[in-house]
Formats: C-alpha cells, structure tokens, sequence
C-alpha cells in the first residue's frame, strides 16, 4: 500500500555553471564557465563592471523591474552593443545545475525592450519540465518555483530559486549621505542590501538569532579594526523602528557613530557582514571590494572570499597584487577589450608553472604575464 501523497520541495542553492551573454554593453558575445571562485582582472575599461552591472539587470529583471531599470540608464539603447541599429536585441542563457533559463529582449521604438522569448526548463531526474516560454511582454514572466507531489515521500531538489538568490554588493559609497551612515528600519532585516543601507538593522538580527555568526563578524571586524570593541546595536529612544550603526572604542566610555569610521574600515564592516551572513546568496559578485583597505585587511579579505566560496559561488573584480596573492591562478579571470567588446579567458596555473617558482600570482599581475595589462 502506498504512502498518502504530500508535497515535498528541498531548496538547494547550485551556482552558476555557464553564461551566455550576447548584445549587453561591451559583452557583445560571452561564453563564459564560471567556478565556485571566480576572480576577474583587467584593466580599466575592459568589460569587468559591466559583467558586474549584467547581474544586476538580471536581478531586477527577475524581479519584475526591468523596465524601470533601463529608464535609468537612459534607455534601451544605451545598453546594447554598439546601439540599436547594429545590435536589435540583447540575450542570455543561463545553466546551474540542473536548471536552464534563457531569454531574448527586443529593442523598441519607444527605446526598451520586450521578451522576444523566455523559458525556463530543469531536470532533476524525478521530474522534469520542457520549459515555459513566453514572449510579447515587457517583464519576466517565469516562475522559478519547482512544486511537486510524490507518493513515494522523496524529496525534489529545488534547484531553480537559486537565480533568485543572487546578490550584488557595492559598498563604494562611504560619503556623509551613504545610507550606511544613516538610520535603517529595524524591521529591513531579511537579507543585507547590496549598499549595506540596512546594516545596523541586519547586525541586529543576527544578535537577536544567529548570535554564533555575529560574534564571528565582530571577532573578524577586530582583527583588522583592533580598537573597535563592539556594535551598539539599540533602537532609537525618539523613534524605537529606527537604528543606527554605533559603535564602542575598547579604550573609551563611549557611544561612537559610523561616521567617526574610516571609509576603509566601514567598507570592511560591511564585506565581513556579506561573506559571512548565515542564509547565504547563491552567487554573490563584488566590485573592487580591496578599495581603501589596508593591506593586512586586504588579507583577511582574501581568506574570507576563499572561506566563503565553499559556501556561495563568489565573483569578485579586482585590480590589486595584494588580493590577487590570496588567490591561484586557477581561480582567475582575465578580461581583455578587443575591437571594442569584452574577451573572457580563464587561466590555468600549469601555463603559469616556471613563473610561479620565482613569483606570487600578484607579481605576475604587475609584470603582465597574467595578460590583462594596460597597453
């Protein structure tokens, strides 16, 4: 006699295997496979942020916001290759784990873009599903959900909600306005924001339910920040759904306030807080995240990237020989402009082998042996 039937659905988060980018700024024609560590180098202007700035239109894409997106950037136009009249339509494809989503976007005469063709399909080798297309529309409309019933009782591995689990994190902006500095709503606390603008607020509810990971976050804050004692994380006595990022010196009686931060040491904060969050993204990307930090913190960086990419596929753009040095020549990217479009080449360390005997992966860098060097 079999078991009644019930719904069963295990979430798995699966990085991303293989991306196919074509008509996206300067990665006109990306075919790129992507590891658990990814770390892109190149100079200025060769694609880097732009691959950073395509996840992002992924997000809000998915998100139902696309178009609100390109209206900031000023159109449709200005983020295909080479313009509209020589690149009509921008498309992706996307292969994690079992899971495949692709999708075409046209460009319009009122300068946006409209699904040409969306799918979604997945195997997970107890179900399957050809895909759902759908086209004519102006946001995403493919659920990534994978529901099932078994009468057996076993479970389906949800490998789809992992495309919706990405995070983009830039913590560039440290100015007097950097919503970091400011007061965050207590109840912003279910995932950090890719500014860090909901700190405070997030820091608080690791305190308040995963106390082991924020005393982890503080501990590693200190290796790089020794005077800082510890957050002080309290709602604020005029306003109890506000909060803000305070702080103890370990020498002084007193309530110290984000702004009385270094940039370097708040931007650190804020990718210890990211790399080692408890419900981690999927893929997490990062933009030059060694800017203003002190080398002995660009270390720490670096073994926290590499801790973290046994967690979550990482991808990281960076220009420095300090972080490069925490890292193998496996792990890298290089990315090269040629006739004005983005080329991505992985590295392999055996190519590489008589120079690793004389030098570190950042020297390497320096001399331009990597490739990936300023003309």
């Amino acid at each position: 006699m079999t078991s009644s039937v019930r719904q069963i659905a295990v979430v798995e988060k699966r990085p991303i295997d293989k991306l196919t980018i074509k008509g996206f700024k300067s990665l006109q024609d990306v075919d790129l496979e992507l590891g658990r560590l990814n770390v892109l180098i190149g100079p200025n202007g060769a694609g880097k942020s732009n691959l950073v700035s395509y996840f992002r239109m992924l997000i809000e894409m998915l998100g139902g916001r696309l178009q609100l997106w390109v209206a900031k950037r000023g159109g449709a136009d200005r983020i295909l290759t080479f313009g509209f009249k020589q690149t009509p339509r921008l498309s992706t494809q996307i292969l994690y784990g079992d899971c495949e989503y692709e999708c075409s976007l046209e460009h319009t005469n009122d300068d946006r873009f409209v699904f040409s063709k969306e799918r979604f399909s997945f195997d997970t080798g107890q179900i399957s599903s050809r895909g759902q297309y759908h086209s004519a529309h102006r946001e995403s409309s493919v659920s990534f959900r994978v529901t099932t019933y078994y009468s057996s009782g076993v479970p389906v591995v949800d490998h789809a909600a992992s495309l919706e689990k990405i995070r983009v994190y830039h913590f560039h902006d440290t100015s007097s306005s950097a919503p970091v500095k400011l007061t965050s709503q207590v109840h912003d606390n279910r995932y950090l924001r890719q500014d860090a603008g909901n700190l405070a607020a997030y820091l608080y509810m690791l305190r308040q339910a995963h106390e082991d990971i924020y005393d982890e976050i503080v501990k590693t804050v200190r290796l790089a920040i020794p005077f800082l004692d510890n957050f002080v994380l309290e709602r604020e006595a005029l306003n109890t759904n506000s909060i803000m990022l305070k702080w103890s010196h370990k020498d002084f009686d007193y309530e110290f306030l984000p702004s009385q931060l270094s940039d370097g040491s708040l931007r650190f904060i804020c990718l210890v807080t990211a790399l080692l969050q408890p419900d981690s993204p999927s893929t997490i990307i990062i933009d030059e995240p060694e800017l203003g930090l002190h080398p002995y913190a660009i270390h720490l960086l670096g073994a926290l990237l590499r801790s973290a990419s046994r967690r979550m596929q990482v991808i990281v753009a960076t220009q420095s020989p300090q972080l490069l040095d925490e890292f193998s020549v496996d792990d890298l990217i290089v990315v090269e402009l040629e006739n004005g479009v983005s080329v991505f080449k992985r590295l392999k360390e055996s190519q590489f082998s008589y120079w690793l005997e004389d030098y570190s992966v950042g020297e390497l860098w320096d001399k331009n042996v990597l490739g990936g060097g300023v003309p």
